[in-house]
């Protein structure tokens, strides 16, 4: 299959229209004089055309930007379309001839505005694919750190109080022993002294008699009684000994010892690291490039020649997953231009995510299956059923009414980013349809039978456009997928590969695949109905949504709070036939 449609920038899945009135063929190139979107068939014509043949003719990825329309201050009838490089600023053509400009040099305006267009485009999507992840990854890094030094610190609090503790009991039981041991000292001393006291004492006791004995002797009157008195000797004292007095030498230690003692908590002799964060791989920018008849062909030949450089791989390989706060699970998937998704659940809640899966704002609804949808301009457009109306909330969280549906309920919609038109699946007592509004809300298309007069929907809760301009449907109580073309004629009805099929979320890829969950894994069909596969990833247990955010990462809603991004189609080289 070759590659001939070029794909809408932002919307991988749907492809711009030639601009040519009439003309309805796929947009491959753009004539950057007169802005026109051109399809291979009409940049040969445009070229060829006496009036457009000096037009540059360019492929469409490498267009310049249409300048927007801004007055000159000095000849109000005139638009700015150049710069003046020496007085650097913009300038009508009629202030090239004035004096103030007389001798300068001046440059397209529209060129200076398609680069920057292009560099703030890359710049914000540098933010949202680069510095906006990596700065997350980085906050939760740091708060990673903030636990880690919490529960660090406060296990070294314990640790120095379990240390104190310790050294605490030593001290007491130190303290015990040495008690203990000075009280033995003392016993042992008394008990010594003790000794002597009686000694002394009893010695006392033998004077105090002595002397008696030599009173009675002096008193005696006869001369003979002191003659023949016994001769009595003073007995020695008793030999005692002074003790020796137990000293205590107090320990001599300051703050600084105690604090060696229970230890001393530092930080390692390191440097700290700087966090490792991943370089910015800048993209190569594209020059634009003069297409003349000859370059316009050939580019158009090789496009048409160079076989798909995407097919389905045999494994899904899981990139990652995220909880949807604010949700009970995930119903259906939005995707708006800024790269955030809108998230709605089975009990009316739809809230608005980064792709990380942080909630940026919520709003409670009526509706339950695939109601919302995101437009060209990035408004988000979604039903209200029980109030049978559409309403839309742009980009300044302003919320008006669009459509009144009256006795139809709306169910499910789709903003087409071929044309803009809504595609609003629809029911009332025993009937369904599929309508078409345009961007204002103006009817252009009911969709409801086959051309046999039979019914072609019954609940279509599920709807998106293929890039062939098919509007594909998951119509849950016929337990089908219902596919027409653009015109509304039934081009096929798909109805599982089983006994029971229950079809909810569905999208379309870059090749023209059609994606449809079907609770238990997801079925891919070509864009003729033929069954090619089923993705039935392991880490995914109840496929209910899914969206596709660029040509390679499949986001997958779980009847749970889960996003599940997954890879299911493989690059190949590039092949000429």
């Amino acid at each position: 299959m070759a590659l001939s449609k070029t794909q809408l920038p932002g919307t991988p899945q749907h492809f711009l229209e030639c601009g040519v009135v009439d003309c309805e063929r796929n947009c491959e190139f753009y004539c950057n004089l007169c802005h026109t979107r051109l399809c291979k068939q009409c940049s040969y014509e445009h070229q060829r055309s006496s009036e457009t043949e000096s037009h540059e003719i360019v492929l469409y990825q490498q267009r310049k930007r249409q300048l927007p329309t801004e007055k000159c201050k000095i000849h109000p009838t005139k638009d700015i379309e150049l710069l003046c490089e020496e007085c650097k600023i913009p300038i009508c053509s009629k202030c090239t001839a004035t004096s103030a400009h007389r001798g300068h040099t001046f440059t397209d305006l529209e060129s200076i505005y398609t680069d920057k267009f292009s560099h703030c485009q890359g710049e914000i999507a540098k933010i949202h694919d680069y510095f906006l992840p990596t700065s997350k990854d980085l906050q939760k890094e740091i708060n990673g750190d903030i636990t880690e030094v919490k529960k660090i610190i406060d296990n070294i609090r314990t640790s120095m109080k379990a240390e104190a503790e310790s050294i605490k009991s030593l001290v007491d039981k130190v303290t015990s022993e040495n008690m203990e041991e000075v009280n033995k000292i003392e016993q042992s001393l008394l008990e010594k002294l003790n000794d002597q006291e009686t000694t002394i004492e009893k010695y006392i006791a033998y004077l105090n008699d002595l002397d008696k004995k030599f009173h009675v002797y002096l008193s005696s009157l006869k001369p003979t009684e002191l003659f023949t008195a016994e001769d009595m000797k003073i007995e020695c004292i008793p030999e005692t000994t002074k003790p020796v007095m137990p000293v205590f030498t107090a320990g001599k230690y300051n703050k600084e010892d105690i604090a060696k003692l229970l230890g001393k908590k530092t930080f390692p002799n390191m440097k700290e690291e700087m966090r490792k964060v991943q370089p910015l791989k800048e993209k190569k920018s594209t020059s634009y490039l003069k297409a003349t008849s000859y370059q316009v062909m050939k580019d158009s030949k090789l496009t048409s020649n160079m076989k798909q450089t995407l097919s389905l791989t045999s494994s899904v390989t899981e990139v990652r997953k995220f909880t949807v706060p604010g949700v009970g699970n995930v119903w259906h998937m939005s995707l708006d231009q800024s790269g955030r998704l809108w998230i709605s659940d089975i009990a009316g809640n739809l809230v608005q995510t980064d792709l990380q899966g942080n909630q940026l704002q919520k709003i409670q609804t009526s509706s339950i299956y695939g109601y919302h949808t995101v437009t060209q301009d990035g408004d988000l457009i979604f039903t209200d059923k029980n109030k049978t109306v559409i309403n839309r909330i742009t980009l300044d969280n302003n919320i008006t009414e669009v459509i009144k549906t009256g006795d139809w309920v709306p169910l499910s919609i789709h903003s087409s980013h071929i044309n803009g038109d809504l595609l609003v699946g629809m029911r009332k007592i025993g009937e369904s349809k599929i309508t078409r509004y345009n961007k204002t809300g103006k009817q252009l298309q009911n969709i409801q039978r086959d051309n046999k007069g039979q019914e072609l929907y019954t609940a279509p809760y599920y709807i998106t456009e293929n890039i062939n301009g098919d509007i594909c449907t998951s119509d849950l109580a016929k337990m089908a997928v219902v596919v027409v073309n653009k015109s509304g004629q039934h081009r096929f009805s798909y109805k599982g590969q089983g006994s029971s099929f229950n079809p909810h979320g569905i999208c379309a890829d870059v090749l023209g695949h059609i994606l449809v969950c079907h609770l238990l894994n997801i079925h891919i069909l070509d864009q003729d109905g033929r069954f090619l596969t089923l993705l039935t990833p392991k880490q995914v247990s109840s496929p209910i949504s899914v969206c596709l955010v660029d040509e390679n990462n499949l986001y997958v809603g779980e009847a749970n709070k889960t996003v599940n991004v997954i890879k299911y189609l493989q690059s190949m080289n590039t092949e000429f036939i």
